[in-house]
């Protein structure tokens, strides 16, 4: 050692620094990195974020890998401390070398890196996790060692080293405090929508359904002032009209429909019976199109498949329809006219008609 110069000994003593910096700076971040963004970058197909996420699935490895790594850096640092001291100076100035070693590394190698790993975890453990998987190949026997004796340890004092990924899951509260502090990340009011869906589970039936006393509504038996007094004030855009008591309800009045004869003052009795009547008629009016289009697209498909496997079959068909009542033929022969026209000719190809 006596023949090593002076500058190649610092040389190597700033590199042991510098290792012992990165090993605690890459501890930190990569332990308080936030999971859930590591995942989000994960499955978007970010390297960085796949490598730490598995060397996360086994942080007894990963901290095995980091210490190994900081304390190799750490014991050369003093060695080298050592040598350069007996080197230029007595032996009695061990004891200043050690304490300015101290210092330099708790300031450097320590506080600092670590101060800025948990500032920036993302940035440095993402990447950190590249240096990180080469170096677990290379030192993966002493690592491998060095957890088999720590893990077979543990299990002495009754603690079991989880073998499975590490559990990151939420509880409900945790996740109530995760939206409630997700600050300019998350607006308002989808804020207040995520509320109201972890508070779903409180709600009871009290809280969904209004109490029939407390239903809202026009029953136009009343006078026709109060009708249009309750008209003007109401804070709903559907109420629900009846007659006489609830039970016979007539339909529902969209204020939408009535707001210009409200305003100019041409609303009738009646024609808020029609309208609300009328809103029921369209709703069933659209539920009956809507069925019919599905049966009419179901025989079609039926048709095409006998018109394509099996004609004979659809003409002995037809033949036993013409043999019903005139008026059910005259129904059936109006169903096929809304067939499809390329439909319609190949029937009659096949003497459907």
């Amino acid at each position: 050692m006596n023949e090593l110069s002076l500058g190649f000994l610092l040389t190597l003593l700033a590199i042991c620094l510098l290792l012992s910096a990165f090993f605690s700076g890459t501890e930190t971040a990569l332990m308080s990195i936030n999971r859930y963004q590591l995942r989000t970058l994960a499955r978007k197909g970010h390297r960085g974020a796949l490598m730490a996420e598995k060397l996360l699935q086994r942080p007894d490895k990963l901290i095995g890998l980091i210490l190994l790594g900081n304390n190799l850096a750490n014991n050369l640092a003093a060695t080298l401390v050592a040598v350069i001291v007996l080197q230029q100076f007595d032996d009695e100035w061990l004891a200043v070398g050690a304490g300015l070693l101290t210092l330099l590394m708790l300031i450097f190698c320590e506080v600092g890196p670590k101060t800025l790993g948990a500032i920036h975890p993302k940035p440095v453990a993402l990447a950190s996790a590249h240096i990180y998987r080469v170096l677990g190949w290379c030192l993966y026997p002493a690592v491998w060692i060095i957890n088999r004796v720590t893990n077979g340890m543990l299990r002495l004092v009754g603690i079991k080293v989880d073998q499975q990924a590490q559990q990151t899951a939420l509880t409900q509260e945790e996740l109530r405090t995760v939206v409630a502090e997700a600050g300019v990340l998350i607006p308002q009011r989808h804020r207040q929508m995520l509320m109201s869906i972890l508070d779903l589970e409180r709600v009871t039936v009290d809280d969904i359904m209004i109490p029939r006393n407390e239903v809202v509504g026009i029953d136009l038996t009343d006078d026709w002032t109060a009708i249009l007094e309750q008209l003007r004030d109401s804070q709903h855009t559907r109420l629900p009209v009846f007659e006489g008591e609830l039970d016979r309800i007539i339909g529902v009045l969209h204020m939408k429909r009535v707001a210009s004869e409200l305003a100019h003052g041409k609303l009738t009795r009646e024609s808020i019976r029609e309208i609300a009547a009328q809103r029921g008629a369209e709703r069933r009016v659209a539920a009956f199109q809507t069925k019919t289009r599905k049966d009419l697209s179901q025989a079609t498909q039926l048709l095409e498949v006998l018109l394509s496997e099996r004609p004979a079959d659809l003409r002995a068909a037809w033949s036993a329809a013409r043999k019903q009542p005139p008026a059910f033929v005259r129904q059936l022969r109006g169903g096929l006219k809304r067939l499809p026209a390329e439909m319609v000719k190949a029937l009659k190809r096949v003497g459907v008609t």
